[in-house]
């Protein structure tokens, strides 16, 4: 494991690189939500079930974050520092590169997947809408994305069940699994490793 400092024009973002014992495959960047950085549980979890398939893993750290505030930036600032870090890894990337994260890091995937020529997205806990606001909806950016997506989402989720995504996916080819817990995917980490585990694959 490696680490990278990155210059943003938002402040320094860095990211953490997890390598397989044999030459990568793939390359998965994986954002943190907004609540937390890349140690949060599923993301880990992903990060094991990748290596282990022989994908190399870059966990981003947003520059908010990186500087120790409490309160992430606005979309469009998370995508700034994303799209950096993104250039920065460069030497890095091989094979398929899939963007994914968690929360706010997935809308971060979702958005900038198409711009920045991404095989696919990966979204833990992607956030539909506010918890009691399903007006107040985000499928937009999910719907946006046109490579395969893997949604990875909590079956009591506040900010979005399975079922919500679902019905706010028809259509798209998107695939959604559903995994015990709530927003923070924490109770079942063997069934978020085996969605990865099925998934990353189809992609090579």
């Amino acid at each position: 494991m490696t680490r990278r400092d990155v210059d943003t024009p938002l402040g320094p973002a860095r990211f953490t690189v997890d390598d397989p014992a044999v030459p990568p495959v793939g390359t998965l960047l994986l954002g943190h939500g907004a609540g937390g950085g890349i140690e949060a549980p599923d993301l880990l979890t992903t990060t094991a079930a990748a290596v282990a398939l022989g994908w190399r893993v870059l966990r981003v750290e947003q520059p908010w974050r990186v500087a120790g505030k409490r309160i992430a930036a606005a979309p469009p600032r998370l995508d700034e520092g994303w799209r950096a870090v993104h250039a920065a890894s460069a030497d890095l990337r091989t094979g398929p590169v899939v963007f994914g994260g968690r929360s706010a890091g997935a809308r971060v995937a979702c958005r900038t997947a198409g711009e920045l020529g991404a095989a696919g997205v990966l979204c833990l806990a992607f956030p539909l809408h506010p918890p009691g606001k399903p007006e107040n909806s985000r499928i937009a950016e999910l719907a946006g994305v046109v490579v395969p997506t893997l949604v990875v989402q909590g079956a009591t989720d506040a900010f979005g069940g399975p079922d919500d995504v679902r019905t706010a996916l028809a259509g798209h080819p998107g695939q959604v699994v559903a995994v015990r817990g709530d927003h923070a995917l924490k109770p079942d980490q063997p069934a978020i490793a085996a969605a990865v585990t099925a998934w990353l694959p189809t992609l090579t």
